[in-house]
């Protein structure tokens, strides 16, 4: 019997300009990454966190991508699974930006989002 191994999402990838801003800032030495997850907060119920990780915890998902390095929260893998990150920068604000398969809807000033659980294939 052949039994195939079923491989799941890349839980996060990054784009070139994800890549690029986050490479610039960990030139600065602020740590060991960028670490994202999720929590609970907002209109819409949930809202991503970002902060520069000093170290990496000991269940955190390590993304490293085009010299870029991400931890990801082992309390969010199942919302980002999936998920590219992007840098958007304009006139009025510049930032990261989540394009999550996983988003059900958003507030309207964009801050929070409403996210599912990731159903992965059987």
């Amino acid at each position: 019997m052949n039994m195939m191994q079923k491989t799941r999402p890349a839980v996060l990838t990054l784009t070139d300009a994800a890549a690029a801003r986050i490479r610039d800032l960990m030139a600065k030495g602020e740590g060991v990454g960028l670490r994202v997850g999720v929590k609970n907060g907002g209109c819409a119920g949930m809202e991503y966190t970002m902060e520069w990780a000093k170290e990496q915890k000991p269940f955190d998902e390590v993304v490293e991508d085009k010299g870029a390095k991400v931890l990801i929260d082992a309390k969010a893998l199942m919302f980002l699974l999936g998920t590219e990150m992007d840098f958007q920068a304009s006139i009025l604000k510049s930032g990261f930006v989540f394009n999550n398969p996983n988003q059900t809807s958003a507030c309207g000033c964009g801050e929070s989002v409403e996210l599912k659980p990731a159903e992965l294939a059987q």
